[in-house]
């Protein structure tokens, strides 16, 4: 499964950056991305309420179907933000990779804070 995932995002990455450049009338990432960086967080913010929203009906009904695809969307819009910022999923992999080990609670207090 966990390689399945990987692929799955490099595939989603690999397409993303494809569309970065294409016609904004035919690719919805194309648009996205010729509105610009304020647009994409929009978008994100939507969908962080949307997803919210769905698991507080998915905590009542014990339906999961649009929980699930409000979280691909979210993390959709994410890996969108991150190619505009040329970025990738790749990279937050590998954070979560180097966390992997440590509580928690040890892992938010190594974070350097800026006062």
């Amino acid at each position: 499964m966990a390689r399945a995932m990987t692929d799955i995002l490099q595939q989603l990455a690999a397409t993303l950056e494809q569309r970065k450049s294409a016609d904004p009338g035919e690719s919805y990432v194309a648009s996205l991305h010729q509105q610009g960086l304020n647009r994409i967080l929009e978008k994100i913010g939507e969908e962080a309420t949307e997803v919210i929203l769905a698991a507080k009906d998915a905590s009542d009904s014990g339906q999961r179907d649009e929980l699930v695809a409000e979280v691909a969307d979210l993390w959709f819009h994410c890996m969108v933000m991150l190619s505009h910022l040329d970025g990738d999923a790749g990279e937050v992999m590998d954070c979560l990779q180097q966390r992997f080990g440590l509580s928690g609670h040890a892992e938010k207090a190594s974070r350097t804070t800026i006062d």
